[in-house]
């Protein structure tokens, strides 16, 4: 691999031109739709062109809204490759939030697919110059006075804006994270460096485009070393993904916590709790069980997989000691969008339960602020990967980045003394103790999650005490009578049973005085992790209102 990338555009032309008769893209089950990498080097020239002949030049913004697939690259790449700006959406966003981005980037136009079109308010598209679609590259429409044909492209330079990407996290109103070329760059060598990869491996794509650890990773990663990468249709549902799998029998795959807690809860466990001889064998011989049933996941995974990647939140203690033990060859990483996203990673086999691994490649990383007490520090971080800062939000670009260019990204962690970092919660979420102690919720989410039939929880404080917020899974309760007297006995019960197994298992200034259950699913980001702000005062959100 060309380790010394400086730009978006020098890694278009270099894999374009030396990976220029392998496959580059293709689309889950149907035969149209993808590019060898020669294809995919005229198309993003010629969407470059009509950019250009609608006056859209170096610098302009441009926006990406669409579900994953070939021409999401496309997309990208016909803008940074050539100078412009890209703006990558969600697409989950509300019309509020699809408002806010496109107004507050001053996108002059877009690439949106035809299901998402509706989704964009006409006031909005007929500012643009022209509105592409992403399925088939066709005008959508377009301003008859904005072709003039005397738009320009340039070579981009490393510290030339690449992308502003939205992020609202999970505590607040979104910011517009300002990465550069030679940030994205930084990122794809920090990648090569914790798992090499190479033209013959196989991507397969299950996390959204518009979100930095897929984009990074996922696709300029995977692109760079002219690797293969697959896009779904639909969404990766069990019905969907396994005969994908089976077919494509990837060797990469990124994801986040909760798919591979929900194969692990909803497949595995009850798998070994159905069969007398698994159960047996996991009180008599419990290595060859994990043995076993591992064989069986890297089976249903295609049997090729190298390179597991989690991240985005952190993933459950009893599931990663599973999958150590089974040999599954999970890689742990810790990121944020502001350092596009690498911070910390641990590749397959180099694990160590409850860490995120060692410093990335070319980040500098310490501790702040760190309590005698407990080694708990918060994190900062330095480096080619880090932002710019927020676009047009100079006040809270200085809340969170230093003049000597520190990034403090607001998460409390310790470190061993083999440099491995162990996250321990986010300071906006910290619960303060009656005694001055810190709380740190994600420790008492993780026991709530273990319990069986629950899916997921978040604790919150509520006039002193912590109350424990619970979604159960599937057909645990049927909310059809929710009224009835059946129904609130075996919902108190459950309650009752939640409090003393949390309380039996944390420490005295943990313990939650309260459940409460949640009949809808938590309100979540792209990487799955609950938008905790939403539920501070620990009543449902009034989801339209906050958007």
């Amino acid at each position: 691999m060309k380790h010394d990338f400086q730009s978006l555009g020098e890694v278009f032309s270099y894999s374009t031109t030396k990976y220029a008769k392998r496959p580059a893209y293709g689309i889950v089950g149907e035969t149209e739709g993808g590019y060898n990498y020669a294809e995919f080097k005229d198309r993003c020239r010629r969407i470059s062109r009509l950019l250009s002949n609608f006056g859209i030049n170096p610098n302009d913004k441009v926006a990406i809204f669409s579900q994953n697939m070939p021409n999401w690259a496309v997309a990208f790449f016909s803008i940074t490759a050539f100078g412009r700006i890209a703006i990558p959406m969600l697409t989950e966003l509300s019309e509020n939030e699809i408002t806010n981005i496109l107004t507050h980037s001053e996108a002059k136009a877009m690439f949106v697919s035809r299901r998402l079109f509706p989704k964009v308010p006409k006031e909005l598209t007929a500012q643009m110059k022209i509105v592409i679609a992403t399925d088939d590259l066709s005008v959508l429409q377009a301003e008859d006075d904005a072709y003039t044909c005397d738009g320009r492209i340039k070579a981009p330079q490393p510290d030339d804006l690449a992308a502003i990407i939205y992020t609202s996290g999970t505590t607040g109103a979104a910011k517009g994270v300002m990465l550069t070329h030679r940030n994205f760059c930084a990122n794809i060598l920090a990648s090569w460096k914790a798992q090499p990869v190479h033209r013959r491996d196989v991507f397969l794509s299950i996390l959204p485009l518009a979100h930095t650890y897929e984009m990074s990773v996922g696709m300029l990663y995977a692109f760079s070393v002219g690797a293969m990468t697959w896009y779904m249709s639909k969404a990766p549902t069990p019905s969907i993904l396994l005969p994908a799998l089976k077919k494509l029998r990837p060797t990469v795959m990124l994801s986040v916590p909760l798919v591979i807690e929900k194969i692990y809860r909803a497949s595995i466990i009850p798998t070994i709790e159905k069969s007398r001889f698994l159960s047996g064998m996991k009180k008599s011989f419990p290595l060859l069980l994990h043995w076993l049933v591992g064989m069986k996941l890297k089976g249903t995974f295609g049997g090729r997989l190298k390179f597991f990647g989690i991240g985005g939140a952190k993933l459950d203690g009893e599931v990663e000691s599973f999958l150590g033990k089974a040999g599954f060859p999970y890689a742990i990483g810790y990121g944020m969008t502001e350092v596009a996203p690498l911070i910390c990673n641990a590749s397959p086999f180099k694990t160590h339960l409850g860490t995120t691994g060692i410093h990335a490649w070319g980040v500098d990383i310490r501790l702040e602020n760190i309590n005698p007490a407990t080694g708990e520090g918060e994190i900062v971080v330095k480096g080619d990967a880090v932002m710019m800062g927020y676009y047009k939000d100079y006040s809270r670009t200085r809340q969170v980045l230093s003049d000597d260019g520190w990034f403090h990204t607001g998460d409390l962690a310790t470190v061993d003394k083999r440099g491995r970092y162990s996250i321990k919660g986010r300071l906006g979420s910290v619960i303060i103790g009656p005694s001055g102690e810190n709380i740190y919720p994600e420790e008492i989410e993780s026991v709530i999650n273990n319990i069986s039939d629950v899916n997921e929880s978040i604790v919150i404080e509520k006039d002193g005490h912590l109350v424990a917020l619970v979604h159960f899974n599937e057909n645990v309760l049927d909310w059809n009578y929710e009224n009835q007297d059946k129904f609130l006995e075996d919902l108190e019960k459950r309650k009752a049973d939640i409090l003393e197994f949390v309380n039996s298992h944390v420490n005295r200034n943990s313990r939650i005085k309260e459940v409460r259950v949640e009949k809808q699913p938590f309100v979540k980001t792209a990487t799955m992790k609950i938008r905790r702000f939403l539920y501070k005062d620990g009543t449902r959100p009034d989801i339209h209102k906050n958007d």
